[in-house]
């Protein structure tokens, strides 16, 4: 048997590739109206963070699509955004080759952080390049709304303006930087019900979109603070009052701003001194309203 350089087929047979998918927070989230299918429209402003996941993904030529999680709980067949990601393009481009994947999962699940959505975006770059399927970044936003709405965000990155259902994007200027705790308190909480509770409310105050967008054109992190909100924070925060408990924490510490991301129940702090970042993020560990503590920074994964 003649040992010697690999053939180009078998290096492309042993092809891998990985790559990180960033969470994200909502610098400002509203609901304007619903549209008949049953879908929210929205205008949302959207920051990635420096917390992310890792994926891996191989090839292999049996066709089967097979994923690991490092983190239990997380579903790994066709329930996951990564297999309906990977099944869809097989199915558009008609790939006779399959994936091996695995999850090394970071971001809290169920925190409105796009934990699940950030992941498949990442499925959609990696397997654009795995499969050498020519896909633009049109192409896969394209794809991506069919499968969730935050996805084409994800995809884009960066600080974005996402109205629609959220397949609208229109990037900002990357957010000055700043220091960001993220608390996650020890509860999930359900996207659809907050959307139910929201439907049925008679109060909602809605936030100056416009407004933030502009202080964040400006590189103006306290005057962004003071317009940032969150329509569905009213409805998430009444039921679970720690969202509140953690706010004022942040607050009493330094935070020039403390909100929450999503439809809950994560609480992030902005800061504009890293130290006084650090000093409330452990008041909040000492507190033990939020097992899963982050200090972060905004990012733009694709520059």
């Amino acid at each position: 048997m003649l040992i010697g350089k690999k053939t180009e087929v078998e290096r492309f047979l042993e092809m891998e590739v990985t790559r990180k998918a960033y969470a994200k927070i909502n610098l400002g989230l509203d609901v304007t109206g619903k549209r008949d299918d049953g879908y929210h429209l929205v205008r949302m402003i959207m920051q990635n963070i420096d917390i992310y996941d890792t994926l891996t993904f191989k090839r292999n030529e049996t066709g089967d699509i097979t994923l690991s999680c490092s983190r239990e709980g997380i579903p790994t067949d066709g329930r996951n955004l990564i297999c309906k990601v990977a099944k869809q393009l097989k199915e558009e481009y008609g790939v006779t080759a399959g994936v091996d994947m695995t999850l090394e999962k970071v971001i809290p699940a169920a925190a409105g952080m796009a934990g699940g959505s950030t992941d498949g975006a990442a499925a959609y770059y990696a397997l654009n390049e795995l499969w050498d399927l020519g896909m633009s970044r049109d192409d896969m936003c394209r794809l991506a709304v069919k499968l969730g709405a935050d996805i084409p965000y994800c995809i884009v990155g960066g600080t974005a303006l996402s109205e629609g259902i959220g397949e609208i994007l229109t990037p900002l200027k990357d957010l000055a930087d700043c220091a960001i705790v993220i608390a996650k308190p020890g509860l999930d909480v359900s996207t659809a019900w907050v959307y139910r509770e929201l439907d049925n409310s008679t109060d909602v105050v809605h936030p100056d979109i416009d407004g933030i967008k502009k202080t964040i054109e400006a590189g103006d992190i306290k005057g962004m603070c003071a317009l940032i909100d969150n329509v569905l924070e009213p409805v998430t925060a009444k039921e679970h009052t720690v969202i509140k408990d953690i706010e004022k924490i942040l607050l009493d510490n330094g935070a020039t701003g403390a909100f929450m991301t999503g439809s809950g129940p994560t609480v992030f702090g902005i800061y504009e001194d890293v130290k006084k970042a650090g000093e409330g993020m452990e008041a909040v560990r000492k507190s033990g309203l939020a097992p899963e503590l982050f200090l972060t920074r905004p990012v733009n994964p694709n520059l």
